[in-house]
């Protein structure tokens, strides 16, 4: 079994290169909601989802099974 300092070598670029890539999907969405003649919030069910999203993956280490958590989250979607 590997140790978390392994796990964490072999896995950290790819995770950084997923929330970077998370960001600028929402940075995305943020400059074309701007860009839009309508005003007021942009309100979207999958964006809540989004948000709810990172609130798990933010919350303490210590608690198990975030990739379930997230699984049950989105596959109420359709």
């Amino acid at each position: 079994m590997q140790t978390a300092l392994q796990v964490l070598d072999r896995e950290y670029l790819e995770a950084r290169c997923s929330l970077l890539e998370l960001a600028a999907a929402l940075d995305r969405i943020d400059r074309a909601h701007d860009h839009e003649e309508a005003s007021g919030d942009f309100q979207d069910s999958r964006l809540d989802l989004l948000n709810q999203a990172i609130k798990i993956l933010s919350e303490e280490s210590h608690l198990p099974n975030r990739s379930e958590r997230l699984l049950l989250l989105f596959s109420d979607l359709d």
